[in-house]
């Protein structure tokens, strides 16, 4: 989302790490449990559509582990900054005004009052990842749920890590072919690792990866479109009491279920599709 514009990026998706990055004085939060930040975040080639893209945007950004809920999530308000390539609009282009995605996952083992964990699981959850995007119309919306089932790793160290399997049920997914039906599955790692103490903030590794596989947008389309996904991001994070600053590099491969390569022309002369690559993000954020 943005050309020459570097600046943000999707702080890490990691719920399983929310403790990790709370302040070290939670008193100085709204909650001792809900923790949130306000992002400004910049990209720079992101591949989850046809074209490249390039956006500078404010984020609201969420995380929390209490008792039985397990929490991820954000919000996002696309081109708030009005900077943004020529593929690229949002809240005040009549471009989409909204895009969140949140991932709330619910412990089995304490709804049901039961000790799961066996070998290397410590705890299961009924997992969630929902993603919509409000866009100006329907031809740009996106309303997408996987459910399924994640559990959290004992890594016997301070690294946390946490899977999970999903099913898809597809609603709108911008007039593609697979709208409203059960189409393909997802597989999601989490991981977190904290590094080091570096200039008084805490520096870390995150990392999560999406494996989308198994759906019928090709059969039911053409050549243009695939049956499989990766998004696979890889994040450093700088964080402190109230400020975070994070790099982010995300590799795609056939991004949004775009086979790349592919010529395609939408009226507006044609182009090559660029769904396979790195795109980078940089954030800035205020905790609090």
């Amino acid at each position: 989302m943005k050309y020459n514009i570097m600046m943000a990026g999707v702080l890490a998706a990691l719920s399983c790490s929310a403790s990790s990055f709370a302040a070290t004085d939670s008193a100085e939060y709204v909650s001792d449990w809900w923790h949130q930040s306000v992002n400004v975040v910049g990209s720079y080639h992101t591949r989850f559509g046809p074209h490249l893209n390039n956006d500078v945007y404010m984020e609201y950004e969420a995380f929390a582990k209490k008792d039985w809920f397990d929490f991820y999530g954000y919000v996002d308000l696309p081109k708030f900054f009005g900077a943004g390539n020529s593929n690229d609009s949002g809240i005040w282009d009549k471009g989409s005004p909204l895009f969140m995605e949140i991932e709330p996952r619910f412990s089995i083992d304490k709804l049901t009052n039961t000790d799961l964990s066996f070998g290397p699981f410590k705890e299961w959850y009924f997992a969630n990842n929902y993603i919509y995007d409000m866009g100006h119309n329907r031809a740009n919306r996106q309303n997408t749920w996987y459910m399924g089932l994640g559990t959290d790793i004992d890594t016997h160290s301070d690294i946390g890590l946490s899977l999970n399997i999903y099913a898809k049920h597809q609603w709108e997914n911008y007039g593609a072919a697979n709208e409203n039906s059960w189409d393909g599955y997802r597989f999601k790692v989490k991981y977190f690792v904290p590094i080091t103490t570096l200039w008084g903030g805490n520096l870390s590794y995150i990392g999560f990866t999406n494996f989308d596989w198994g759906s019928d947008l090709r059969d039911k389309s053409d050549a243009s479109r695939t049956s499989n996904a990766i998004a696979s991001s890889h994040i450093l994070a700088l964080n402190y009491a109230h400020w975070h600053y994070s790099f982010v590099a995300r590799w795609f491969h056939n991004g949004g279920q775009w086979a790349d390569g592919q010529e395609l022309n939408f009226g507006d002369g044609p182009f090559t599709v660029k769904s396979t690559g790195w795109g980078y993000y940089l954030v800035v954020g205020y905790n609090f």
